[in-house]
């Protein structure tokens, strides 16, 4: 198997797949491009980012989270999954949690602020369209610049949210920073798939200008775990899930998944059931409004399912956790 990946390094969710293939040590070719612009693509139906291909069959594969598991299947070895149930759910939430919602922290700093917007206007096109003239290559940035910008509301992530926000930034630089600190990760001293799952938003956080400033005033350690991740094939570790150091951090992730991803998971949800155009949750006591998304409610199905699906056994050793942090209610229901 011969595989290619084709993504950008502006891109969260092809960081986090690059950076996966890395530390599994598995063989690939990494292919600065837009899918949409890749020949190899011409009839794949959505044309998404990152995609996976296997050169010897024609096989491709979209979405990080399935394209990390379905690797899982095909490759031996250097397993990101943790080999408990119930920690492999707790792994599932809080990647599940990165990619849905932390990524929204990483476009709100990427576009609210003009002078970061340009700058990563202009290193999306030159990552992936290098060479172009001039007049060419200032018209796509303006065009990137003012697309995105114009599709903050929409997301949830312009001004009318920023409190919130930036509040949770401030929390996932202060639960990630002890690990960092001391060179670990969530379930121990490997990185599982929750860690590459914030890797790939961090990766964009740590270098766009706006905040980056606040990493190295509050949390410089981060900037170097991001890096670790970005190729850590020559990491050896251990699962240590048990570690206070992973506890502690795990918890600290928890209490912001049940102060701010359920809740708007769980809102995001009933507002499509009923119809609305846009929903409002209140989330650490600030109102956050959005238009409701499909995928968001697929995360939320399956959130509920595979904690429905765990034995019993692992349900019963993850009760207490979940009900501290204040999960447990949104699982419940």
């Amino acid at each position: 198997m011969t595989l290619e990946l084709f993504g950008s390094n502006a891109s969260p969710y092809s960081r986090k797949l690059r950076a996966i293939l890395r530390y599994r040590r598995i063989a690939h070719v990494w292919k600065r491009c837009v899918p949409a612009m890749a020949p190899e693509f011409a009839d794949v139906r959505p044309k998404l980012m990152p995609m996976l291909r296997d050169t010897d069959t024609g096989q491709h594969w979209l979405d990080s989270t399935p394209m990390a598991h379905a690797l899982e299947q095909l490759h031996e070895g250097r397993s990101i999954l943790p080999p408990n149930e119930g920690d492999r759910f707790v792994c599932h939430l809080l990647e599940d949690m990165a990619d849905e919602w932390v990524t929204k922290l990483m476009f709100h700093f990427r576009w609210i602020d003009d002078e970061t917007a340009q700058q990563s206007a202009a290193w999306i096109i030159d990552d992936t369209l290098a060479g172009l003239a001039p007049a060419v290559r200032s018209g796509l940035i303006s065009q990137i610049h003012d697309r995105q910008r114009s599709r903050m509301d929409l997301v949830g992530v312009g001004p009318a949210n920023a409190a919130v926000i930036r509040a949770d930034f401030t929390a996932l630089l202060a639960a990630l920073r002890p690990l960092a600190e001391n060179g670990s990760w969530l379930f121990g001293t490997r990185p599982s798939l929750a860690d590459f799952g914030l890797y790939g938003q961090l990766s964009q956080l740590v270098k766009d200008s706006l905040p980056r400033r606040q990493v190295l005033a509050e949390a410089l350690a981060v900037e170097s775990w991001v890096t670790v991740l970005d190729d850590a094939s020559g990491v050896d570790g251990e699962w240590a899930p048990e570690s206070a150091l992973a506890l502690a951090a795990r918890q600290a992730l928890l209490h912001m998944a049940a102060r701010s991803y359920l809740p708007f998971l769980v809102a995001n949800a009933a507002a499509l059931e009923n119809g609305e155009a846009e929903f409002t949750v209140v989330i650490d006591g600030q109102p956050f409004c959005q238009a409701p998304f499909a995928y968001q409610a697929k995360c939320w199905r399956e959130i509920v399912q595979r904690w429905n699906a765990l034995p019993e056994s692992e349900r019963n050793r993850l009760v207490l956790v979940l009900a501290e942090a204040g999960c447990l209610t949104f699982l419940s229901e």
